[in-house]
């Protein structure tokens, strides 16, 4: 049966590091306390002049490497982005046009931290349904740019970088299936007020500060953990699947406490979850392909593994991908 496997992963992360003792002379916080509560103790930040598209080509040309492909071997390039570099056009076409692909379809998805786990079904389903051999993935954030370093609940969580995996037609099936959900009625627990055409830019949003993200953190922490539960709990029922027959998980780095609570909750040892965010905290979308890029360049993958990747985010939207890993 035809199948989608996945034949590269890279990852690009700027070099400037905030780190938890910076923050405390920026805002009333500790590094001790920005620890505990989140298990961050630093993060990567974009420089001026860097954008959501020059992260998302250097990543893209990383998985490209890997993969062993040539640009032109691409077919279609889909990018995962809540920080994009402008309204439109898109930035994937941004970053087909700094790659120098021409004459391939192109385009975003708007699905916060989920971004990659939406990115890799519908990539898969491009493959198998749309005539596409060779396509590429990738989740690009910039999250410094939508953050008031003013509100020190949110300020120590947030970080950039940019992850990309390369999916190719196969004979094997390595995405072997996804969960993907949403409910928008918690959309006002995680979201960016201004900009867009309810609250469009002024004087007005600028001075009250609606163009920065704003977060109910206590109601996100249960909902997170309960929907990653149930993302995962789906997969393993549907394939039939005992959490022992998962090698690794990949979740999301919004929060070390929140990937612990899955982990208690589904009653699975926490050193199964691949964890990063300690280095680099909550870069959005871009989160779960930087981990599963280092969890293969640390040879923790392993073909044949069975792997499970999930995250939830601002939709709020939430989703597993079940992988058969092939390298």
């Amino acid at each position: 049966m035809a199948g989608a496997i996945i034949l590269g992963t890279g990852s690009f992360l700027p070099e400037q590091i905030i780190t938890n003792h910076d923050f405390e002379m920026m805002v009333d916080t500790t590094d001790e306390w920005i620890t505990t509560r989140t298990g961050i103790k630093e993060r990567r930040i974009c420089p001026r002049g860097m954008a959501s598209s020059d992260m998302g080509k250097e990543a893209s040309l990383n998985a490209c490497r890997d993969a062993g492909i040539s640009l032109d071997e691409i077919d279609f390039i889909l990018c995962s982005t809540i920080t994009p570099d402008m309204f439109f056009p898109a930035t994937a076409c941004l970053i087909q046009a700094k790659l120098g692909i021409k004459n391939i379809p192109a385009f975003d998805i708007s699905t916060a931290c989920s971004g990659f786990i939406y990115g890799l079904e519908i990539a898969k389903n491009l493959i198998l349904t749309g005539g596409y051999r060779t396509g590429l993935v990738v989740s690009t954030e910039t999250m410094s740019r939508m953050t008031d370093y003013t509100d020190r609940s949110v300020c120590v969580l947030l970080g950039d970088g940019a992850g990309a995996a390369i999916l190719r037609h196969s004979d094997e099936e390595g995405i072997l299936g996804s969960y993907l959900s949403a409910d928008g009625s918690y959309g006002n627990l995680l979201y960016v007020p201004a900009g867009g055409s309810l609250n469009p830019a002024s004087f007005d949003t600028v001075e009250k500060r609606m163009h920065f993200m704003q977060m109910e953190g206590s109601r996100l922490f249960k909902i997170a953990i309960l929907t990653m539960s149930e993302s995962i709990n789906r997969l393993l029922d549907r394939f039939n699947l005992k959490k022992e027959d998962i090698s690794i998980f990949i979740p999301h780095q919004a929060n070390l406490r929140i990937i612990n609570g899955v982990a208690k909750n589904l009653g699975i040892p926490a050193e199964k979850f691949y964890v990063n965010i300690e280095r680099y905290g909550n870069m959005s979308a871009a989160c779960v392909p930087i981990a599963m890029d280092e969890a293969s360049k640390k040879g923790l993958l392993k073909k044949g593994d069975l792997i499970i990747t999930v995250a939830f985010g601002g939709g709020l939207t939430w989703g597993a991908n079940l992988i058969r890993w092939a390298r």
